[in-house]
């Protein structure tokens, strides 16, 4: 070596840290600040400088936070995000999250985020700011809990063509399904239950209404066909009128109920909708049970794939959040960026009635010769073609006799006639068919009642 030529540094100079704000400390949020104060050197070492946690921004600084010193408290949420590099934001809801997480791209934070609801109703806005400052804009844990369905779909399939996406995405019903189907409970005991566990939040109805998964569904449906999808454009449809019946149903038929995200790509467009489906059971989404998640996505060359996990709860959800975290931390430091938002293919959006699967419609008729091939004879005249019929037991019903021109001097004695129960799964039809169809049939004389129409999927 020359004798001018300087010595290399043995210990070059340590990057500073990285300041992180963190919106919301309940059950995610908690955790969150935990590992980022319980493990400052392994995330250091992985991310490639210190994660430093300046603050934790919440509506009540009076209420203690287990794991969480109260100097970091701080009910200044708009001041906090403007001196921070990596914001976290855990809140939930659509504001103040919106303004806080615009706030912060424009002062140059990279934003890791779990809110699905924002994101499926503001994702473009959110999106088109980070493009424009250049800094990340994270979400893994907003579909799945700690199931890595993000990356995988906008990543590692990036090279592939998405088909079909079917998840479980949301723990709680679930939860209530498998409950319903293997202890007998009805809907409303295991949505109690599953509130008393901490699967659901005392107003249920995002989840039993299917508003948590319909706002993930909008987001895969996104990411898996490079097309901006609303939670507006999804056909949605909760578990609220599934009964014992239904369930039981469902086991004599070889299927399993689930409530189902469903985004799927036809010649015509795009098509995403949520709803209860019977599912076979031998199909992997049948096995999924109790508040588990899984998302089974197929692809042309992959073929079809399954992520299976925890969906829910705060050390989950919080592995997916730091997961995204540690990488905003790294692209930061060499200078890079994630991937951005993909909405190159902007296909059509279809509507809710242009869907197609195959259903199972549960009838009681009058039990006399003839009625099946009139009951056939209405879904030919719709284009919906039949796979299976079944008849169950028949059984009796009592109705009132038509009332006399003149008043009786007696009541007239109570009349009954028999009743068959049918239950008719078909083949692959549009949704807006089965409809004149279910219509048709409720017109028709022998028809004393629809039971259940359910859609059947994964076959």
């Amino acid at each position: 070596m020359p004798a001018h030529a300087p010595a290399p540094d043995p210990s070059p100079a340590a990057p500073r840290p990285l300041r992180v704000a963190l919106l919301g400390c309940g059950v995610v949020g908690t955790q969150v600040a935990r590992v980022l104060l319980e493990h400052p050197d392994d995330l250091a070492a992985r991310a490639g400088a210190p994660l430093e946690l300046v603050g934790i921004a919440v509506r009540d600084t009076t209420t203690p936070r287990d794991g969480v010193p109260p100097e970091l408290l701080t009910d200044d949420a708009a001041s906090l995000v403007t001196r921070a590099d990596l914001v976290v934001e855990v809140m939930g809801g659509i504001e103040p999250a919106r303004t806080l997480i615009l706030s912060a791209i424009e002062h140059g934070a990279s934003v890791v985020t779990a809110n699905k609801a924002l994101l499926a109703e503001q994702g473009p806005v959110l999106f088109e700011a980070a493009d424009a400052a250049g800094v990340d804009l994270s979400f893994e844990a907003a579909v799945a809990g700690a199931i890595p369905i993000v990356r995988p779909v906008r990543e590692s399939l990036a090279g592939d063509h998405v088909t079909r996406v079917l998840g479980i995405v949301n723990g709680t019903t679930n939860y209530v399904l498998d409950e319903m189907a293997t202890q007998g409970l009805g809907l409303d005991k295991a949505v109690q239950q599953a509130q008393e566990l901490g699967y659901a939040e005392a107003d249920p109805t995002a989840d039993v209404d299917g508003f948590d998964a319909a706002a993930k569904a909008a987001i895969l449906a996104s990411l898996a066909f490079h097309t901006r999808v609303s939670i507006d454009q999804v056909a949605r449809e909760g578990i609220r009128s599934i009964t014992t019946d239904d369930v039981e149903w469902a086991r004599r038929s070889g299927y399993v109920l689930k409530l189902l995200a469903i985004a799927e790509r036809t010649a015509e467009g795009v098509a995403a909708r949520v709803h209860p489906a019977l599912v076979p059971t031998d199909h992997p989404l049948a096995a999924v049970r109790g508040a588990f998640n899984a998302v089974f996505v197929e692809a042309e060359a992959a073929g079809p794939l399954m992520f299976y996990g925890q969906g829910a709860g705060g050390r989950p959800t919080s592995s997916a959040v730091l997961g995204d975290l540690v990488s905003a931390a790294r692209d930061r430091l060499v200078g890079g960026k994630g991937p951005r938002e993909s909405a190159y293919a902007s296909l059509p959006v279809l509507a809710a009635d242009a869907a197609v699967t195959r259903y199972q419609v549960r009838l009681e008729v009058a039990d006399r010769t003839g009625v099946l091939a009139q009951v056939a004879g209405v879904l030919a005249d719709h284009g919906v073609s039949i796979d299976t019929v079944r008849q169950s037991e028949a059984l009796t019903a009592s109705f009132e006799a038509e009332p006399a021109s003149e008043p009786a001097a007696e009541a007239e004695p109570e009349e009954t006639e028999p009743l068959a129960r049918l239950v008719i799964t078909t083949h692959a039809a549009r949704e807006a068919s089965l409809a004149a169809t279910v219509a048709a049939l409720d017109g028709l004389d022998p028809v004393r009642q629809i039971t259940s129409v359910l859609r059947v999927e994964g076959v």
